[in-house]
């Protein structure tokens, strides 16, 4: 019997559960589902008999040891700080390993040891990154084996709330993990056009958006992902002159995000002293400037440090987010992300029947024989509801996908990849298309 242990049952974990029990019952696997609550694995389970919920403190290496040595996969779920303790457990156990993580500078250097072992170590197979890389290489390669030179690749994401179920001033809700939503886009911004790098540090970025018509979906903001330039050398396009990767929002999220940013309320560097005796009202106040000779409301003291006016929309979206309350934060030195991150998880959760919509959408400008050409190539899926989600599916199913794949030995590569190989992206995304994964494609002649 061959098994495999999935290690952590957030969020994402969902649909690649359920996928893998599926598969199990046809091919006689076993899946284990390891979560330091194991209540939590064992809902996902949800007493399912090719399958159990364990619990596991991933920080103790025996308890980690005793799971991997009966398992022939491991999946890990975990936040991308500790992929590189459960790499090295693997490469000492042989066991092939998947993640939906970047894979860090730590993990590559660990090739040769991967590769010595004949095991695989996958990252960046889930959605963004994952799915992205995989349409977007095999659209490259499919112009390329016509002839064609891609001058231009701009690719755009969201994981957003589906129109039906959009009711809150902000236009979104949580469909992820709510930290990595509060810390997005920290750091400096890169990416190319028309051959000139460009930067946007993070005080910026929200403030530096741009609008994108997505045909027969509709107008999005979109503010620049941390770094395009990467990916110039992983689609073999080293000399392109134009690189663009970027997240979607809907209308009105990024000047408020910004709002926050300009605050410094998205910080993570340092605690609050005494948070969980302060108001969120009291906690605006703090990051105002102390200057006496502004007076007035917290609210109109506020949009005077933002440059808005008291009754603009962004105002109103801080004021719907519970900032001018004067309920206590409750949480013992938490630091502003913190303090945020709970906010949102309240405020902008999913109730049961919403429903979160991902869009993806890829366009290239290139030439074949003179002529110039743009094709976009869009994706669009939305959730069943809260707890059936598209982020779960286009997370978790690629990663199930390339499981089975490996499970039935249809996988010879060895060392530590993500998805840019015809042989996985072809069967991965020729699979996902029965799960409603379809890009549809326009070709314009420029």
């Amino acid at each position: 019997m061959k098994n495999v242990l999935i290690i952590g049952a957030g969020r994402s974990s969902t649909a690649l559960i359920k996928y893998l029990l599926d598969e199990a019952e046809k091919y006689g696997w076993f899946i284990t589902v390891a979560d330091y609550d194991p209540d939590a694995a064992a809902a996902k389970i949800n007493g399912h008999p090719n399958g159990r919920g364990t619990w596991l403190d991933v920080l103790k290496p025996n308890d980690r040891r005793d799971l991997m040595m009966r398992n022939d996969v491991v999946v890990s779920l975990l936040p991308a700080h500790l992929h590189y303790r459960i790499a090295k457990d693997c490469i000492k156990y042989k066991k092939h390993l998947v993640t939906a993580s970047y894979v860090s500078r730590d993990l590559y250097r660990l090739n040769p040891e991967v590769l010595d072992a004949s095991l695989i170590f996958m990252g960046e197979m889930g959605l963004d990154p994952g799915i992205d890389h995989m349409s977007a290489k095999k659209t490259i390669d499919e112009i390329r084996a016509k002839g064609g030179k891609i001058t231009s690749f701009r690719s755009y994401t969201g994981g957003l709330v589906a129109p039906e179920s959009d009711n809150n001033p902000w236009h979104y809700k949580i469909s992820w993990n709510p930290r990595n939503v509060v810390l997005a886009g920290q750091g400096t911004s890169q990416y190319l056009v028309k051959g000139k790098h460009k930067y946007i540090p993070y005080n910026r970025l929200f403030k530096q958006y741009r609008l994108i018509d997505i045909p027969g979906v509709g107008e999005f903001e979109s503010y620049a992902n941390r770094d395009s330039l990467l990916y110039r050398e992983i689609y073999d396009m080293d000399d392109i002159p134009t690189i663009k990767r970027a997240t979607l929002r809907h209308s009105g999220f990024c000047d408020a995000w910004n709002a926050l940013v300009q605050l410094g309320l998205t910080s993570d560097e340092y605690p609050i002293l005494e948070s969980e005796h302060m108001t969120y009202r009291e906690l605006i106040d703090a990051f105002l400037l102390d200057n006496p000779y502004i007076t007035g409301t917290i609210k109109e003291r506020l949009a005077n440090f933002l440059g808005i006016g008291p009754s603009s929309e962004i105002i109103k979206k801080l004021e719907w987010l519970g900032l001018f309350d004067r309920k206590q934060i409750g949480i013992p030195s938490a630091t502003p992300a913190k303090i945020l991150e709970d906010l949102l998880v309240e405020k902008l959760k999913l109730e049961q029947e919403d429903k979160d919509m991902i869009v993806m959408h890829h366009v290239f400008k290139y030439t074949i024989k003179r002529k110039k050409y743009k094709l976009q190539s869009s994706m669009v899926l939305k959730g069943e509801d809260s707890n059936h989600t598209a982020m779960s599916k286009l997370v978790g199913l690629p990663i199930g996908i390339f499981v089975k794949l490996i499970l039935q030995d249809k996988i010879t590569e060895t060392g530590v990849q993500i998805p840019v190989n015809p042989n996985i992206y072809n069967p991965v995304l020729e699979e996902l298309e029965d799960y409603g994964v379809e890009f549809k494609d326009i070709i314009t002649e420029l």
